[in-house]
């Protein structure tokens, strides 16, 4: 094969990593997986694997009559049972001891906060479940939620599994023209918001972005308002009604919804950068079964935990390992409403301190934003009640994986850095904390039962060390059955790239001893002279540096090379740009990875452009260095921060290249 076809099929890993760590030996007793066999088991008979677990770990009405239907792209499992996820998660749990334990404790950014019991929540629950049937909700209505992260919030999830209607959670931080959006492609029955949400001390006025959008969604009836913040707000006549009052007159009780295993429990919109989002639809017993089995092998959940993922619910992440996974668990999951920098930087460690959290799952960009910060904030706060950490939402540099270890973990706590997407539903590629020898930077290896290839162009395995594409091999319970009304998108986007086999829009490595390095999604590889090199590899070669908190690099038009690596830099405190710190980091990458991905451009800013789901828009950063128009910035924590980088790009020109 001529050697520029191989090169363009391959993405180049050139990044090195030799740092190990066993689990502790003391963790590793205590863990509730502690045999790797539990992989071959799982290999040797992946539908037995499921299907045990499945019987021993959740409540049905009615057992399956056929694990699994798979007619390629098309998946039914556990064909013919039946259940309810409501039930699983809370109902079950009413009848023994947990009654009385802590499902979800809140905390909200004023300071206010709350608990609620199983018991507590299934109240709730029931009260709302009769709230919903009230407003003419029925087994099959969608109904669209566009709230803050308040207690409510899982309620009204956990109300609409109850009575079989999907539910369709908007970000909070969305615009109304996003949300018009997505409650029209759902047609919306039903719009649970709230006055305002706080952020950084500030109202997000929720409820009038919610009337703005309603001028153009003529599929919803009634809007269900929770009182928040004390804004003052319209209320449409007959249209609107307000959470309390409605609660007050609801019946007590309400009877679970018996459901088949393959109903649909929700639709999540992906925020894709081009065409409109893609509502990715999800089922009940698979995807339960899924989110239940991972939380409890990869966070090592005991009884008395206390958990906490710091994503919004908006989210999957928070959907999965929020509500879902830890509820069906009968865990304690932590919820907190607003940013982690408000009043203080310190505001996440004084959480863990305050409720002696045990379990972390958060964002590789927040921990490189409390690196920028420093270490002064984790060290004012006890962080020993922690025992496990956890990391979503993109790769993690192996630097920011270190600091995560040493300043948050003490050195004592194994890591899981997680590897899954909205369509996957669970967790896919992850250590099991209790056997999994740890890489800095690796994702490892698939959770048992899921199997992984990277491959070339053509669908072809690569051999050790050699970058491509991520696809997954089989079906597995938790993945998204559809896209919502839109069947040939769902074929079209995963499975027409490389027939039988799911295509993740990732690029990944598999080393010598089969662990996964993600670099990213292939969109962001940049081109260098027929080098395809990952964005990740050079962002982690700059954040290894003592001076660099945060990176993101792109490519942008290169007359000669077709492509040059433009790093955006963000510096840690005591730090300051110079023309010969940026020459210093040009050389650091040269010397880390390869004179080819030595950055012809290094841009120091005060921050980068990141979603409220904690990923870096390098898309918006590629717009700035081709003088094009920016795109969307209403996903963004702070638009102002592209903004400030347009204008200073603008008068520095490319001085630095």
């Amino acid at each position: 094969m001529d050697a520029s076809v191989t090169t363009q099929a391959t993405i180049e890993a050139l990044l090195q990593e030799t740092r190990r760590f066993a689990p502790p030996a003391e963790f590793a007793a205590r863990a509730n997986i502690r045999d790797p066999r539990v992989y071959e088991e799982a290999q040797g008979d992946p539908e037995g694997f499921w299907a045990r677990h499945a019987e021993a770990e959740l409540r049905w009405f009615r057992k399956w009559d056929r694990v699994l239907e798979w007619n390629a792209p098309w998946a039914k499992w556990f064909v013919g049972g039946e259940l309810n996820v409501c039930d699983n998660c809370v109902d079950r749990h009413t009848q023994t001891w947990r009654r009385t334990k802590a499902a979800l404790v809140w905390e909200g950014e004023p300071g206010d906060s709350r608990v609620l019991t199983y018991q507590d929540l299934h109240r709730e629950v029931q009260r709302f479940s009769n709230v919903l049937k009230g407003l003419g909700v029925q087994k099959g209505d969608r109904v669209t939620i566009y709230m803050g992260m308040v207690p409510e919030l899982p309620i009204a999830m956990l109300a609409c599994a109850r009575i079989g209607a999907p539910h369709s959670v908007v970000f909070g931080g969305f615009s109304a023209e996003a949300l018009a959006g997505r409650i029209q492609d759902a047609e919306a029955k039903v719009l649970i918001t709230q006055d305002g949400a706080w952020r950084r001390g500030q109202v997000v006025p929720l409820k009038q972005y919610a009337d703005q959008a309603l001028d153009s969604c003529p599929s919803v009836e009634k809007v269900v308002v929770l009182r928040r913040t004390g804004n003052e707000v319209s209320m449409r006549r007959e249209r609107d009604h307000w959470w309390h009052e409605l609660m007050e007159r609801a019946e007590p009780t309400c009877p679970v919804e018996v459901l088949d295993s393959e109903h649909p429990l929700f639709i999540l919109y992906t925020s894709g950068t081009t065409g409109k989002p893609k509502g990715v639809l999800h089922t009940t017993g698979g995807y339960l079964l899924g989110v239940h089995l991972t939380t409890k092998w990869v966070f090592d959940l005991k009884d008395e935990d206390y958990y906490w993922c710091t994503a919004d619910i908006g989210w999957v992440t928070g959907h999965s390992y929020i509500v879902y996974g830890p509820l069906s668990n009968g865990a304690t999951s932590v919820m907190y409403e607003g940013a982690p920098d408000w009043p203080d930087k310190d505001r996440y460690w004084r959480i863990v301190e305050k409720y002696r959290i045990n379990v972390l799952y958060t964002s590789p960009t927040f921990i490189r934003t409390a690196m920028k910060w420093g270490p002064e904030y984790p060290r004012r706060c006890d962080l020993r009640s922690l025992r496990l950490l956890g990391t979503v939402g993109e790769p993690i540099n192996p630097e920011a994986w270190i600091w995560y270890h040493e300043h948050i973990g003490g050195g004592r706590c194994p890591i899981v850095d997680t590897w899954w997407q909205t369509e996957t539903g669970m967790i896919c590629i992850t250590p099991l904390p209790g056997i999994t020898t740890t890489k800095p930077g690796s994702a490892t290896v698939p959770f048992p039962g899921i199997a992984a290839d990277v491959v070339d162009e053509n669908g072809n395995s690569l051999p050790p060390n050699a970058g491509g594409y991520l696809v997954l091999t089989r079906p597995w319970p938790a993945m998204l059955r559809t896209f919502w009304g839109d069947p040939e998108r769902y074929v079209q986007t995963y499975w027409s790239r490389f027939p039988g086999k799911y295509f993740t829009g990732d690029g990944a490595r598999r080393d010598e001893d089969g662990y996964y390095w993600i670099q990213g999604r292939v969109d962001d590889v940049v081109n260098v002279a027929g080098h395809r090199l990952s964005n990740i590899e050079i962002e982690s070669a700059l954040v290894a540096h003592p001076a660099v908190a945060e990176a993101a690099t792109i490519g942008r038009s290169h007359p000669e090379k077709g492509q040059a690596v433009s790093a955006f830099v963000v510096l840690r405190s005591g730090y300051e740009p110079s023309d010969r710190l940026r020459q210093e980091l040009r050389e650091w990458v040269a010397q880390k990875i390869s004179p080819i991905a030595r950055p012809d451009d290094v841009f120091f800013c005060a921050d980068l452009p990141k979603t409220r789901s904690a990923k870096i828009m390098r898309r918006l950063l590629r717009d700035i260095a081709e003088g094009r128009a920016l795109g969307d910035t209403t996903t963004l924590t702070d638009p102002r921060i592209i903004e400030e980088i347009k204008q200073r790009y603008i008068e520095e020109g490319k001085e630095e290249a």
